[in-house]
């Protein structure tokens, strides 16, 4: 029952307009605070997070192109943008699915195997939350004792996400699942120099991500580097708590939720819920641009591929010469 609950498009966006309402009616509630902090936040600051947000989102891009590589399919960068990106449009409708099957689906056209692509954004998936557990395992508690406590299940998980991830066990338990659901053994199992590579480019872009709410919760607070890892912290939380709660598209609602409450020791509730609100602008403008890039890509690869097939090969130029 709960899974037809979850699949069904209508819980879904009835869901997401109930956690709308909330928002719109917390902004109504808290709203002269929340007019002083829009006052006070500078557009300078904005742009940068803009510029942070896709910065971060193009090392995320790295990060699965690595694991893909590592696993054997090598792709240019244009190809990983137009794939990538445009598929993660997809995460905004309604339903869990739908941006990981055009991911899979756009990396067929480049002969990237089902079976691999499934396995490398599975993959990949799991080393960003990974990564994101432990930022905020390690950030919080330094800032803020009852954060520790408040977010005792980010200590808890990473553990086990991170054994997960070790490439022996990651080999076998891939083998495993695909084996569950009858498909053949990957040809080649994650290794240990390819993890690497995607963790260095997702530490990068939680790095990138985490200067992104920075930016804003510094003009608000006027603090400076003193809360630059409690925002970094924060934002992993609340981007943990959207992506673990995958009944909402695209972690709306608990994303803004969990990163008033990892704020609330530095800043009023006002002020936080505009951090939330404006992030959340900052990070779908990075992925609409992002996936305008990758929609770019696309069109010229298909103009090419036309103007390459219309093009006359040597044999029928010769033939023509012959002819003439």
């Amino acid at each position: 029952m709960l899974n037809r609950l979850r699949a069904s498009p209508w819980v879904r966006t009835g869901l997401l307009a109930v956690v709308i309402a909330f928002c719109v009616y917390g902004l109504y509630v808290e709203w002269p605070q929340a007019r002083e902090a829009l006052a006070d936040l500078h557009w300078y600051s904005v742009v940068g997070a803009a510029l942070a947000a896709a910065a971060g989102a193009g090392c995320f891009m790295l990060a699965w192109r690595a694991m893909l590589a590592d696993l054997g399919s090598r792709l240019t960068i244009p190809a990983t943008t137009r794939i990538m990106f445009v598929a993660q449009l997809a995460k905004y409708l309604p339903g869990a699915v739908w941006a990981f099957a055009a991911q899979v689906e756009l990396g067929n056209d480049y002969h990237v195997p089902r079976r691999r692509g499934a396995t490398s954004v599975v993959t990949a998936l799991a080393v960003v939350l990974a990564v994101a557990l432990l930022t905020a395992a390690v950030a919080l508690p330094l800032t803020s004792a009852s954060a520790a406590r408040h977010y005792w299940w980010a200590l808890a998980l990473t553990p086990p996400i991170l054994v997960f991830i070790y490439p022996p066990v990651l080999g076998r338990l891939l083998d495993k699942a695909l084996t569950l659901v009858k498909q053949l053994p990957l040809e080649q199992r994650p290794s240990a120099r390819g993890l690497a590579r995607t963790l260095a480019w997702t530490a990068l872009g939680w790095l990138f991500w985490g200067l992104q709410a920075w930016l804003l919760v510094r003009d608000l607070t006027g603090r400076g580097t003193h809360v630059l890892l409690l925002s970094i912290g924060a934002y992993a939380i609340a981007w943990s708590a959207g992506i673990l709660i995958v009944i909402f598209p695209g972690g709306i609602g608990p994303r803004e939720l969990a990163l008033i409450a990892a704020l609330a020791p530095i800043m009023p509730r006002g002020a936080a819920l505009v951090v939330a609100l404006v992030s959340r602008v900052v990070m779908t403008v990075s992925d609409l641009s992002w996936g305008g890039v990758g929609i770019v890509i696309g069109r010229r690869a298909r103009r090419a591929s036309r103007r390459g097939a219309q093009a006359p090969t040597p044999g029928e130029l010769e033939a023509d010469i012959q002819i003439t």
